[in-house]
């Protein structure tokens, strides 16, 4: 592998979507003029611990697999995570080799994110106070930072990196208008029915209320005429003669 060159690595197709790519470097030339690894801006002034004559820096981009290895609760991706690390180019394949690496504060490393999910963005998510930058280190520990301009973050050391923001909370479902609709009809069809039942009684009620008053007036027209006995057949009340005025006579009698 020859030192200043990027080279992209193969990976198996299970970790299809994530690109890998490892660029060797000087540390002398790391100290001078700093070094560019796909989208991370390493300033100068920089040195790894411990001290080594070479360093391999790991660039990562896991794409669509950032939700399957990181997580931050309340808060959603809307960039890939990409990662940085710095290896010791002269360390044995089998040990780790990892050293750790910090900028000066007056210059850090930049971070340049070359899309933003636009599924993912909300009403308010372009704004720049609810965009925050996280960062995992390589101990788990998890840092937020402010988003220094359009799609970049500041880092002081490596690790792992994205931009994230609040989470929205569900949003309860909108009845469907049939179901509007449905509900309207129920309503209606009951308030049909309780008027015909109220209109149904009215009408019984008022027809007593005639019939009673015709009862009582054809009793006082028949106290006006002359009274006549009364007699109770059953439960009707029939009238009655109480006596016959005059006495009847047989024709062409003989009288003893």
């Amino acid at each position: 592998m020859r030192s200043g060159i990027l080279y992209n690595v193969s990976l198996p197709g299970n970790y299809s979507g994530i690109d890998v790519s490892i660029l060797r470097i000087r540390i002398a030339s790391l100290w001078h003029n700093g070094a560019n690894v796909s989208f991370f801006d390493i300033p100068p002034r920089i040195l790894p611990n411990p001290i080594s004559t070479r360093l391999n820096f790991v660039y990562q981009n896991l794409g669509n697999l950032s939700d399957f290895y990181y997580n931050v609760p309340s808060y959603t991706f809307i960039t890939p995570v990409m990662g940085l690390l710095a290896y010791d180019a002269n360390s044995r394949i089998k040990s780790n080799g990892m050293v750790e690496l910090r900028s000066l504060r007056d210059h850090p490393i930049l971070v340049h994110f070359p899309e933003i999910s636009s599924s993912r963005v909300g009403k308010n998510s372009m704004d720049m106070t609810t965009m925050k930058c996280v960062r995992f280190g390589t101990n788990g520990e998890v840092e937020f930072g402010n988003v220094t301009t359009t799609n970049k973050c500041i880092a002081q050391g490596q690790g792992h990196f994205s931009i994230v923001i609040p989470s929205q909370p569900p949003q309860s479902p909108i009845p469907k208008r049939k179901d509007r609709k449905w509900k309207w009809w129920v309503i209606g069809f009951g308030v049909g029915i309780g008027g015909l039942v109220l209109y149904v009684v009215c009408g019984i009620l008022l027809y007593k209320f005639i019939r009673k008053k015709r009862i009582a007036k054809m009793e006082r027209q028949s106290e006006k005429s002359e009274a006549l006995g009364t007699i109770w057949v059953g439960s009707s009340r029939m009238p009655l003669a109480t006596g016959i005025r005059t006495q009847p006579i047989l024709e062409n009698s003989d009288v003893s």
